[in-house]
């Protein structure tokens, strides 16, 4: 368990990192770039997948191809067409605090969408980390267009985890991440010729190239095994709380790029999402039902003066009879 939850933290830690790194690549073609990272990423995690146990089945029915086209669509290629149209017209803390509302949406539908009832303390976990990006990230400038980008990067986060729960039982982390990488590089490329993009393709620059690179082997492949290996044994519930790491990881980035330290208000606002992290981790002490009992028998008995009734010496009875 104990591995699962380092598993989500690293996966976490790497996507947080892209937020900010994203930026070397804002002025490169964006689907094209994108559909170069996951063809680039696919063909990794196909060789990845050799050297991890064989899933249930390799080849995905009918429905998981439906199931892995909205993910590589909406989870891959939407998310970053919004990330990086959102740094366009906005200020990277916006759309970090955004994605950093994620954990509340997935502690709510992933066990609605299961049939379960949400567990309070994690959604009250959620919101505390909700809360503490809010104040990680502060709120940050941005126009209509960046605000929308920001509220789009939301959801496809929030779906990312959600279409590819079902999946990973019968095909496995590996190969979900290979297949929504493949799905994804078609959707992209026929975006880029619609959108007449194609026309502007040339070669990255140096720092595109290092950005691309970054994006494709340590967000696209590294981060993506850990999160699904960590979301199979937890829940998408439970991994959806650290969710949470990923605006902190974003502001540690982002000021090691920046060369300069984060602002008293960040530090404070990082304490508050670790206490989010923490609470569906602290043990309450148990009571048995007759303990419960007891107490509550305990605290219905009247009470003088902050003494129990019994005791009290009433007027005519013991001691205080023979006085009068």
């Amino acid at each position: 368990m104990k591995l699962s939850y380092a598993l989500c933290v690293l996966g976490m830690t790497i996507v947080g990192s892209s937020v900010a790194v994203s930026r070397l690549v804002t002025a490169y073609p964006m689907l094209t770039g994108q559909a170069l990272r996951y063809a680039v990423a696919a063909v990794l995690l196909f060789g990845v997948a050799r050297f991890f146990p064989a899933p249930v089945r390799t080849r995905p029915t009918r429905r998981d191809l439906t199931l892995l086209v909205a993910l590589g669509a909406v989870g891959l290629a939407a998310f970053n067409a919004f990330v990086l149209i959102g740094l366009r017209h906005a200020e990277p803390a916006v759309i970090g605090t955004a994605i950093g509302a994620a954990p509340l949406i997935l502690a709510l539908l992933g066990p609605v969408l299961a049939g379960r009832r949400p567990a309070t303390r994690l959604v009250t976990a959620s919101a505390v980390v909700v809360a503490g990006t809010a104040v990680v990230e502060g709120l940050g400038r941005t126009d209509a267009i960046g605000l929308a980008a920001a509220v789009g990067a939301l959801a496809c986060e929030a779906a990312f985890s959600l279409l590819a729960a079902p999946l990973l039982p019968g095909l496995g982390a590996v190969r979900v991440s290979a297949y929504s990488c493949l799905l994804a590089v078609p959707l992209l490329v026929i975006g880029a010729v619609a959108t007449g993009e194609v026309a502007a393709m040339r070669m990255p620059t140096l720092l595109e190239a290092v950005g691309l690179a970054y994006l494709a082997v340590f967000v696209t492949v590294v981060a993506f095994i850990a999160w699904f290996l960590g979301m199979q044994q937890l829940g998408v519930e439970r991994a959806g709380v650290l969710v949470g790491v990923l605006p902190l990881a974003t502001l540690a980035v982002a000021s090691i790029m920046d060369g300069q330290l984060p602002e008293l208000g960040a530090a404070t606002g990082v304490l508050v999402v670790v206490a989010g992290l923490a609470l569906p981790h602290i043990t309450l002490p148990h009571i048995s039902r007759r303990r419960r009992a007891a107490l509550g028998r305990e605290q219905a008995r009247p009470v003088y003066l902050g003494l129990p009734e019994d005791s009290i010496q009433r007027p005519g009875s013991g001691r205080a009879a023979s006085l009068s």
